[in-house]
C-alpha cells in the first residue's frame, strides 16, 4: 500500500505530456484538446512547455471517469465546476461549525462565571412578602 503524497508533492508539476498522458491512460492530444476546453491548466516552463501534477494526473482520471459515464466535455466541466465548489462550501461548512462551537464554549464559560447558587437568588412563594419588607426597609 502506497502511502499519500502530502499537498506539496501533489501540485508539483514534474510530468511531461508524454508521461502524463500514459499515467492517466489516455492520449497526449486528449490533454490538449482539455486544456484548449478548459478543464486543465497544467503549469508550463519558462520555454513553454507543460508539466503535470499528481493532481493534474488525478484530475484527468476523474474526467475520464465522467465521459465514460456518458458526460460530453461540457458536462464534464460543469460537474467539475460543482464539484470544486462543493469542496469549497464544505471546508467553509467546517470552518463555521468549529467557530460556532469555539463560541458556544466560551459563552458558556462565561455563564458558569455569573452563576449565583440558587438559594441566594430565589425566594419561596411564601417568603416572599418577607423579602419584600426587608428590601424595602419596612
Amino acid at each position: 500500500m502506497t502511502e499519500p503524497l502530502d499537498r506539496s508533492a501533489q501540485v508539483r508539476a514534474v510530468y511531461v505530456i508524454s508521461i502524463a498522458a500514459e499515467l492517466s491512460g489516455m492520449h497526449p492530444q486528449t490533454l490538449r484538446i482539455y486544456e484548449r476546453k478548459g478543464l486543465l491548466e497544467p503549469a508550463r516552463t519558462q520555454g513553454g512547455s507543460r508539466r503535470y501534477s499528481e493532481a493534474d494526473i488525478t484530475m484527468l482520471r476523474r474526467i475520464q471517469e465522467l465521459t465514460e459515464e456518458g458526460l460530453n466535455l461540457a458536462g464534464v466541466k460543469r460537474v467539475l465546476a460543482l464539484e470544486a465548489r462543493l469542496s469549497a462550501l464544505e471546508t467553509e461548512l467546517h470552518q463555521v461549525r468549529t467557530e460556532a462551537a469555539r463560541a458556544v464554549d466560551e459563552t458558556h464559560r462565561s455563564y458558569r462565571r455569573d452563576l449565583v447558587p440558587v438559594q441566594q437568588a430565589v425566594a419561596r412563594y411564601n417568603e416572599a412578602a418577607h423579602v419584600l419588607r426587608r428590601l424595602s426597609g419596612q
